[in-house]
């Protein structure tokens, strides 16, 4: 899937989905982006970041789960984490409301760096469900197959996994996320931070006190949601 033939996955995640890589559908998602770059398409993130979620939080490590939809389509945007942006990049509009929220739930300064790398590395899952698209078309990629893949990525978080909360934002996300096992985990949903509907009831949810409530009570380490950057 990337830019070799071998698998750039972490290992926990690697020995739950390896077979996944031999089934038809991606195959031919394989064969698509091979395609697509012969004919010179700028795909986004670059192929090694296309698996960065899964590999900068390993299986065993995830606590929290958060679902986005596809990858950013602007030039030096997407890097692999839903919602993330490279530091130094303009914040898109769905993150400033994100930080609106937590800054409003938590009562912390309004972050003004995108990158949510540091997230990650303390067990936030930042999964998109599509994992890579074409320079300036929204969801091109969408229906190539990435979709399977990131459904057997949340089937196997919700069976391997205890006691993690999901944060689904908006309809997209709360479909996908059907299929977790809601006595194993927290699953708290809400409409989606873009302009167009987080006045609908995003702003207000209050997911990351409630978040991390839930890993205080569960014997989890609370997520320090002021620290996005890496440490």
């Amino acid at each position: 899937m990337s830019e070799n033939s071998g698998i750039q996955l972490d290992s926990s995640w690697l020995k739950e989905l390896e077979p996944e890589f031999q089934l038809p559908y991606m195959q031919s998602l394989k064969t698509f982006l091979s395609m697509e770059k012969q004919n010179r398409k700028v795909i986004y993130p670059r192929g090694q970041e296309y698996f960065a979620a899964l590999n900068t939080t390993p299986l065993d490590q995830v606590k929290v789960v958060i679902l986005g939809q596809d990858p950013y389509h602007g030039p030096g945007q997407a890097h692999g984490l839903c919602f993330s942006v490279r530091e130094g990049v303009q914040l898109p509009p769905s993150l400033v409301n994100i930080f609106k929220e937590i800054a409003a739930d938590l009562g912390l300064p309004e972050q003004t760096c995108g990158d949510l790398t540091g997230w990650a590395q303390q067990g936030v899952l930042l999964l998109n469900s599509v994992l890579t698209v074409e320079k300036h078309k929204a969801a091109s990629h969408q229906g190539k197959g990435w979709e399977i893949f990131t459904d057997s990525v949340i089937s196997v978080l919700s069976e391997k996994r205890e006691s993690c909360v999901f944060l689904l934002w908006g309809s997209y996300a709360q479909k996908k996320g059907s299929v977790i096992d809601t006595n194993k985990h927290l699953v708290l949903r809400a409409p989606h931070p873009s302009p167009l509907s987080a006045h609908r009831g995003f702003f207000g949810c209050k997911h990351f006190s409630r978040c991390n409530q839930y890993l205080i009570e569960t014997n989890q380490t609370p997520i320090d949601w002021a620290s996005g950057l890496p440490s």
